[in-house]
């Protein structure tokens, strides 16, 4: 009976062979890190701008 596991490691050998692929075919020595993401189909994330503190007495509102 297949496991989760089992699902993961398909999924992850799958990736791995389109990452295979294209580094054959790339006419580099390496792939870019935005080539990469269009391989694996991932979007980066981008964080939320960081607040800083107010300071006391620093600024009205």
């Amino acid at each position: 009976m297949p496991t989760v596991q089992d699902h993961v490691a398909l999924a992850e050998i799958e990736l791995c062979g389109e990452l295979m692929i294209a580094a054959s075919a790339a006419d580099g020595e390496r792939l870019s890190a935005a080539r990469i993401d269009e391989v694996l189909n991932v979007t980066a994330e981008r964080p939320a701008p960081a607040r800083l503190p107010r300071r006391a007495g620093c600024c009205r509102e």
